[in-house]
């Protein structure tokens, strides 16, 4: 046993001190702020720095962060072997503290057999046998038996001083155990909290690095924020202006022309609105809406319509009122074949507030696109009427109200969704993702039902119409100086050869320190654009970009990649809402 924990114990922490014998080392980073928080040069250069340093750091620690997570196993195991290990310790004390009862008894006898057995030694002389006997038959009689006394004595005695010797011996191995075990214990828990100093020390000061590159990147951030972050979240029943310059058929005045178009936005969750409508305009009820878009829901009918919710600004209000008034799609609808698709927005609308608000016992629901619109008088119209003629039914699975989702426009693909009620064992309920066309992925994009709908969204380029400043223009098309700018972006982003911090829109609007065009074509080599292809997934997302540039065709970029640089780069507020986008040449 000894001999096997002590080989235990050098294998180990051989094998440790291996692993952690050369320190973690990085270059420092200056993490204090720039003395003029506009001097956009000291904060690149700080970025940079940081992040080098923070590069350094994961190269160096990965090594012992492994080697942590194999001793940390190893820990564990030698730990439960110890345990195992004391168990038998106790064990062994136990059976020694036997023994020593045992051996009292054992002792008085050995004693009596010694004494009898000196006494016996003096008889049992053959001559003094042969003299105190009759005759010889008798002496020999009696000298054997004496022998077999004696032998019987010797025996015990020999027995008795062998377990004594054994007794004494495993009293002194289980103290030597002792020691050694808890020497290793200690050993163990020294070796383990300093290694484990040694990664928390260098993840902390990685935490460190990423809090102050987060901070001074925050400029990239707010530009990503603003540039998607404006587009409402449903219809509404305001009527939408033409705008002609973010269609395909628009005509920028130069060519070649790229403008970058979204497939819906903001979010592909639940029921799509003008997905909705499409699916009424081609002749299906209420309840086949519902079933496509929440995956095969109990539509309950007969739901407790005095029911009340607490409505924020307003206070509590009867669940049919409280529907009357929501402000999500156009009466519009209802005269022109979507009557159903009304329909099936009331039942989410009810549903999702019972939802919110824990069917009335919860807190209040708010009234604007943070949850759904409401306004404080009834809508009236085509949308009373499908209120009124759905009255009482919400969406529900086993016997649970669900959250259902709902936006505008998704661009034909509805991603898979699980914002619904739970199961008893505390799991999502999910719904599919699926292409949202009458023959699914060969469908799209002729036969998506957004596009029957006639969704302004489906398709769009997006930008802000303000071209009388810096951060407007007139129309979303770039030309081939302007691609060829988004590419030497993107290989400042992903290849590098530059400073990533300044990869902002030229404009002055944005402020910060952008490189000019030339700075940028200087280090990626693109100076113009001709051709483009786009490829997408079965997920629904765009896959990816290929340029034909002045370097010939450009690598494939990933559409996620280029989409970020799309949007760091795109002058004024142009940009790509969706990750289901495609690039437009004229």
């Amino acid at each position: 046993m000894k001999r096997w924990l002590q080989f235990c114990f050098c294998l180990f922490f051989s094998a440790i001190c291996l692993a952690f014998i050369v320190p973690i080392y990085a270059q420092t980073c200056d993490t204090s702020a720039c003395p003029d928080p506009n001097n956009v040069s000291c904060i690149n250069a700080k970025i940079t720095k940081c992040q080098e340093a923070w590069d350094q750091m994961e190269v160096a620690k990965k090594p012992h962060v492994d080697a942590l997570r194999k001793m940390e196993a190893d820990i564990l195991a030698f730990q439960n072997r110890i345990k195992l290990i004391e168990s038998e310790l106790i064990k062994k004390a136990a059976a020694i503290a036997v023994g020593e009862k045992e051996l009292e008894g054992l002792l008085d006898v050995a004693g009596r057999r010694i004494r009898q057995f000196y006494m016996r030694s003096v008889k049992s002389n053959p001559i003094f046998v042969f003299l105190s006997s009759t005759n010889v038959g008798s002496a020999l009689r009696s000298y054997g038996y004496q022998q077999a006394i004696t032998n019987e004595d010797k025996k015990v005695i020999t027995q008795t001083a062998l377990l004594v010797k054994d007794l004494e011996d495993k009293k002194k191995t289980l103290e030597g155990e002792k020691i050694t075990l808890a020497s290793m214990k200690e050993d163990v828990d020294r070796r383990a909290v300093s290694i484990r100093k040694l990664v928390g020390d260098a993840t902390a000061y990685q935490s460190k690095l990423s809090n102050t590159i987060a901070s001074l990147t925050a400029l990239q951030e707010s530009i990503l924020n603003a540039k998607t972050g404006t587009f409402q979240t449903s219809v509404g029943d305001v009527p939408l202006a033409d705008d002609a310059a973010s269609r395909p058929d628009y005509n920028p005045g130069f060519s070649p022309a790229f403008a970058a178009f979204s497939f819906g936005a903001p979010h592909y969750k639940g029921m799509s609105q003008y997905g909705a409508y499409g699916r009424a305009k081609d002749g299906q009820l209420v309840e086949t809406i519902l079933t496509a878009y929440y995956g095969g829901v109990e539509i309950k009918k007969d739901y407790d319509t005095g029911k009340e919710i607490s409505v924020a600004g307003y206070g509590r209000i009867n669940i049919e009122t409280y529907t009357k008034r929501i402000y999500e799609v156009p009466n519009s609808w209802g005269d022109d074949g979507g009557f159903e698709a009304l329909k099936a927005q009331a039942v989410a609308a009810r549903t999702y507030a019972l939802a919110w608000t824990n069917e009335g016992t919860g807190g209040a629901i708010c009234t604007d696109e943070g949850c759904q619109v409401y306004k404080n008088e009834n809508k009236g119209g085509k949308w009373e009427e499908a209120v009124t003629a759905t009255r009482g039914w919400v969406l529900m699975k086993d016997g649970k109200l669900i959250k259902p989702w709902y936006a505008s426009t998704s661009g034909g693909y509805q991603e898979s969704y699980d914002a619904l009620s739970y199961r008893n064992d505390g799991s999502h309920y999910n719904t599919p993702a699926f292409w949202d066309t009458k023959n699914g992925r060969d469908g799209w994009t002729s036969q998506a039902y957004e596009k029957i709908g006639g969704s302004p969204w489906f398709y769009k380029a997006w930008y802000r119409d303000r071209s009388g400043d810096s951060c407007g223009r007139s129309h979303p098309w770039l030309t081939s100086e302007e691609m060829a700018d988004i590419l030497n972006a993107w290989v400042v982003l992903y290849q590098g050869g530059g400073d990533s911090g300044r990869v902002t829109p030229t404009s002055s609007c944005w402020g910060g320190n952008p490189y000019s065009i030339e700075e940028l074509r200087s280090i990626g080599g693109y100076t113009s654009v001709s051709g483009v292809s786009v490829t997408y997934s079965d997920a629904g997302t765009t896959s990816s970009v290929t340029f034909q540039t002045n370097k010939g065709s450009s690598p494939p970029i990933n559409g996620v990649d280029f989409k970020k640089s799309f949007n760091l780069r795109a002058p004024g507020k142009i940009s790509i809402m969706s990750g289901l986008f495609n690039i437009e040449r004229k």
